[in-house]
């Protein structure tokens, strides 16, 4: 008898003793894992979403901003202007290779951007210039004209640039359509 309940420990023991998983606990532990897979990936497109809205904004702003620099520099006299220009730069491109300084007498160069950012959610070719993501307003054109023709910073858009905004079409999270941020 002894025995016999000996040989029923050891084959009991040894079942014991094996480690690893079930099929239905890899099952279960995948069908978990597939799930929130399929829930994360929303709010990953969304972070990326986000992550662009905030470039635009930021380039906007730094446009924006060296367009009225150039303004400010041109009703000041720091730039040569004829006398039916606005005082608005003709181009982007003009806002990164600089224009003389009219009052300087070593004729030194006023630069208003480094370089002109790109359209984070521009869709075309990804070798076009930075200059020509955007949508160029010329002071004097209607609003929508803009848009309606697709202008860019590089092309000739009228005689002066005075506002930017996005190519794209999309809308973003806040519902606004990139084209009026």
């Amino acid at each position: 008898m002894a025995i016999l309940t000996n040989a029923v420990r050891q084959r009991g023991a040894s079942r014991l003793d094996q480690r690893g998983f079930t099929l239905i606990e890899m099952v279960i532990t995948l069908a978990l894992v597939g799930i929130l897979a399929l829930a994360i990936m929303p709010f990953s497109e969304l972070v990326v979403q986000r992550q662009k809205e905030q470039q635009l904004s930021a380039a906007l702003r730094e446009i924006r901003t060296a367009l009225d620099a150039y303004k400010e520099a041109s009703d000041e006299g720091l730039i040569d202007k004829e006398a039916d220009m606005s005082g608005f730069p003709p181009s982007l491109t003009v806002l990164v290779t600089g224009v003389q300084n009219a009052k300087d007498p070593k004729a030194g160069l006023l630069m208003f951007l480094r370089n002109v950012p790109r359209d984070p959610f521009f869709a075309g070719e990804p070798d076009t210039a930075a200059e020509d993501t955007w949508n160029v307003r010329a002071y004097g054109e209607p609003p929508d004209q803009a848009a309606a023709s697709g202008s860019s910073g590089s092309a000739e858009a009228g005689k002066d640039v005075f506002d930017v905004s996005s190519k794209s079409d999309r809308v973003g999270i806040n519902g606004v359509p990139y084209k009026q941020w």
